[in-house]
């Protein structure tokens, strides 16, 4: 029963946390979605929220969903801006997409502290440093 479903592996497709400027010009923490692969992803749904604990209190963000209908081969789509009061929490985000007919799904998780500069890297694509999860 559970061994007949199949679950197709996720390959190629990471977030990212990056410091950029914003529209304004002012400085600002963004979530970026990363398609390294060379096919085209449709109907991609990212659920994310925050959780932990903060000063020995359970804390909890608002879930938000964010919808793309496709992100071509070998591109990135922003997701969300993300304040720098959550880096104390767990930020996880859920990515659903279709490759074709088949449905991929995976979690990333940020753990607390992790969207840090010591912690980045250089973003393949993109050309920039930041925190990414693959």
């Amino acid at each position: 029963m559970r061994k007949d479903i199949h679950t197709p592996k996720v390959e190629r497709i990471a977030m990212a946390v990056v410091r950029e400027a914003d529209e304004e010009g002012e400085e600002g923490w963004f979530v970026y979605l990363i398609n390294q692969n060379d096919t085209t992803i449709t109907n991609v749904l990212v659920s994310s929220r925050g959780y932990g604990e903060l000063a020995g209190e359970s804390r909890k963000t608002s879930e938000l969903r964010h919808f793309m209908q496709e992100v071509g081969p070998k591109s990135w789509a922003k997701v969300e801006r993300i304040v720098e009061d959550v880096f104390a929490l767990s930020n996880q985000y859920w990515l659903s997409f279709y490759i074709g007919e088949t449905l991929h799904d995976k979690k990333y998780i940020f753990l607390a502290g992790s969207i840090d500069e010591a912690n980045f890297t250089t973003i393949p694509l993109m050309h920039t440093r930041g925190v990414m999860i693959e």
